[in-house]
């Protein structure tokens, strides 16, 4: 089975997709995603838990088990069933609850297992509970979050992509000014990054606002933890196999 690889961006349209919150079918931006890197278009080629979605198997949740195997295929990501159980029975009992579709995981759990791994990376549980806890007001409800998992990690998997493609982002301090002093770096990397998002959250007081907009940042933040720790992962790697 060949390597198949989604960026976070990719992965939330996807979730996104599967709600019916996004024009674009899942088959389509699957389909792209693949042939992005291969010239083979044969599904039988995809991996098992792509052709599952691809054949609109997959109607209304996803099992533990589908997570992680979606999970698998994000760039940099270390999810595993083993986590996501502990994460679902104990440390994030509270956010996460027990499966909204039937015996199955709504998307937007889906969105909140992806954050948890990302932001591990960078912070201890208690402090990622914490963050929940500002934007997810009464976790047994839905209707009160500041903002929908699968909207706000679409929001930090974009900016995650702006800050990647341009290098020259991670030179500035995070809070210098910039020339009209009316803002800082941080706030306009994230405004011209996550476009479309100001009308989404204009309905929330500024204080609300500010927990959205950090939250985004740190997430983002975190995913460039994995990508490195991802990389001295394969550089050790590497290093093992040098001829002494």
């Amino acid at each position: 089975m060949e390597s198949f690889i989604l960026t976070r961006k990719e992965m939330s349209y996807l979730l996104l997709s599967l709600t019916g919150n996004l024009e674009q079918k899942p088959s389509k931006l699957l389909q792209e995603a693949w042939t992005k890197f291969h010239q083979s278009e044969n599904q039988n080629e995809l991996p098992v838990i792509v052709q599952k979605i691809m054949k609109g198997r997959i109607p209304k949740g996803l099992s533990l088990g589908d997570i992680a195997a979606l999970g698998s295929h994000i760039e940099y990501s270390t999810l595993s069933v083993t986590a996501m159980q502990n994460w679902v029975k104990r440390d994030f009992k509270e956010y996460l609850g027990s499966p909204r579709q039937g015996k199955k995981y709504s998307m937007n759990q889906a969105a909140l297992l992806f954050m948890i791994d990302d932001l591990k990376s960078a912070l201890d549980f208690e402090s990622i509970r914490q963050l929940f806890h500002q934007l997810f007001l009464k976790p047994e409800r839905d209707d009160d979050d500041l903002i929908e998992p699968a909207q706000l990690y679409k929001a930090y998997a974009g900016l995650f992509e702006t800050i990647k493609c341009n290098p020259s982002f991670q030179n500035h301090q995070m809070n210098a000014r910039n020339i009209t002093g009316e803002k800082s770096w941080k706030d306009c990397v994230i405004e011209d990054s996550t476009e479309g998002m100001i009308k989404r959250l204009a309905h929330l007081t500024r204080t609300q606002s500010e927990a959205v907009w950090n939250t985004i940042f740190i997430a983002a933040i975190s995913v460039q933890t994995c990508y490195f720790q991802s990389l001295a992962r394969q550089s050790f790697h590497a290093a093992l196999f040098l001829d002494f």
